[in-house]
């Protein structure tokens, strides 16, 4: 018995060893060979190693503000719009999970409907555009975003698993639903409402299709619509150099690829870690009672 067990958590470790090795390894290149110089790319492709290391690719990014204005539209629309869309849906969450809310299942029914029949573009644009006055604005990068159906359930799922003794105790002592909801709620409720400010936060960081719906002024472009115009531009402007890769020499077209992705995923990949010990924790809530 200890003999097959041995054998088979040897074989966990390896199928989980050989996963994280093929996830890492793309990471590893694109991260790799965004110092690499963009003769060695074209010769050579993508080395584990490349033979000639640059930073030409990152000086040519931060020559112009346009990255510096994107990554502050960027920080700013994924701060904000985590921050007031995490808050608003547990908000919504705890009146949908709370017994005492007399149209609680007329809300859920609608929060489903929402979920499953969208009003399609046209009636979003009409909306954002039209109705609420908000293109090139700021507002137009948040506000859509701002309760996912989907992200809420997940809170009402929780919400419910929460012992309602807490909440009649703190009733019987004076406290309303507000004093309930911060202090008696959210604390024990940390870990789901972590897991889904990450999801908000990777939403908003990773959207460009609202800035490409809204946002004519370039000044406004988060950092998704720049590396698109970015890497656009420099497939267009290479059809018209002398020679493709005459121009490339001068123009870092995969350098700046790599770079820009570098840049643009590097900020989330960095808060995963301070986030890390609430979704243990969540993945532990419910697993032992009494």
């Amino acid at each position: 018995m200890g003999r097959k067990y041995n054998i088979f958590t040897f074989l966990i470790y390896l199928v989980v060893t050989l996963i994280a090795l093929f996830c890492f390894v793309p990471f590893y290149l694109v991260v790799v060979n965004s110092f690499a110089s963009e003769v060695n790319i074209l010769a050579n492709g993508y080395q584990l190693v490349p033979e000639q290391f640059s930073l030409y690719s990152y000086e040519f990014l931060f020559e112009g503000k346009q990255v510096f204005n994107s990554y502050r539209v960027t920080i700013t629309v994924t701060t904000v719009g985590t921050i007031l869309a995490t808050l608003i849906s547990s908000m919504f969450a705890f009146a949908i999970s709370s017994k005492k809310v007399k149209y609680r299942n007329i809300l859920s029914f609608m929060t489903y409907f929402s979920m499953v029949f969208g009003a399609g573009i046209v009636g979003h644009y009409l909306l954002i555009a039209n109705w609420l006055d908000l293109k090139d604005t700021i507002w137009a990068l948040i506000l859509p975003y701002m309760i996912n159906p989907f992200f809420v359930f997940i809170l009402v799922s929780f919400f419910r698993t929460v012992p309602t003794e807490l909440s009649e105790a703190a009733t019987v002592d004076g406290a309303n639903d507000i004093i309930i909801f911060f202090r008696i709620v959210v604390p024990v409720s940390k870990p789901a409402i972590a897991t889904v400010g990450l999801l908000y936060a990777l939403q908003y960081w990773n959207d460009f299709w609202l800035a490409l719906m809204y946002i004519d002024d370039y000044r406004l472009h988060p950092l998704q619509i720049m590396i698109r115009q970015l890497i656009s531009n420099l497939r267009a402007a290479s059809y018209i150099g002398n020679t493709q890769t005459a121009y490339q020499q001068i123009v870092p077209n995969y350098g700046v690829q790599l770079a820009t992705v570098c840049l643009t995923i590097g900020p989330i990949i960095f808060l995963y870690p301070f986030l890390q010990r609430y979704f243990v924790a969540g993945l532990t809530v419910g697993s032992v009672k009494g």
